[in-house]
């Protein structure tokens, strides 16, 4: 009885001691991490367009997180932007960092594509806009009508992308995906950025 008891109380401290380690701790030190004055709230339909991006797993082929250069010079040199900071994720949850990078980075999508029309092009189809992309498209946020209505946004493909008679007009999903996309600008300055990697942009 005493052994189990020696084990129990051993199990319970490596519990008590990774949890201090990996949520205390962190927490911790986050909690005290400023958030940059330029980081703006989403807005509802911005709100509504990461909905859609987690629902169709976009952070399984993108990140959002370029690296700091003295990791990782490759992500400034790709014009990726600035290292991301934690204050950066404030407004985010749950967070869309991701791991993998079979697409390009999205952190500052928004500003290095801040084109409405290339955004849906590329969601239709996006070989219209990256000759060799393997991203599949996304079609089913348009629709294909004979003639669009007053309150309708059409997207004008690049022959021979698009439909070939009638119009391409975009969903209210779709609208908000691009919403969101277009809010991925990480371009104000970032206070906690060690000076040092500010000096190497």
């Amino acid at each position: 009885m005493t052994r189990v008891l020696a084990i129990m109380m051993g199990a319970a401290f490596i519990l008590l001691l990774a949890t201090l380690t990996l949520v205390v701790m962190p927490y911790l030190q986050m909690s005290a991490e400023a958030v940059p004055p330029g980081l703006k709230p989403y807005t509802q339909q911005e709100l509504m367009g990461r909905q859609t991006y987690i629902a169709n797993g976009c952070m399984y082929c993108h990140s959002q997180q370029p690296r700091d250069p003295s990791f990782a010079s490759g992500d400034r040199d790709r014009g990726w932007g600035r290292p991301s900071v934690p204050g950066d994720y404030a407004n985010d949850w749950p967070h869309l960092m991701g791991t993998m990078r079979t697409g390009p980075d999205l952190f500052n999508i928004g500003a290095r594509q801040p084109s409405e029309d290339w955004h849906l092009i590329h969601l239709y189809n996006p070989q219209a806009v990256m000759k060799g992309s393997i991203m599949p498209p996304y079609r089913f946020l348009f629709r294909h009508v004979e003639k669009a209505g007053p309150n309708d946004k059409v997207v004008n493909m690049p022959p021979p992308y698009g439909p070939g008679s009638g119009q391409l007009i975009v969903t209210e999903e779709g609208m908000a995906l691009v919403a969101y996309l277009l809010s991925l600008d990480h371009t104000y300055p970032a206070p906690t950025l060690p000076q040092a990697k500010i000096d190497e942009e």
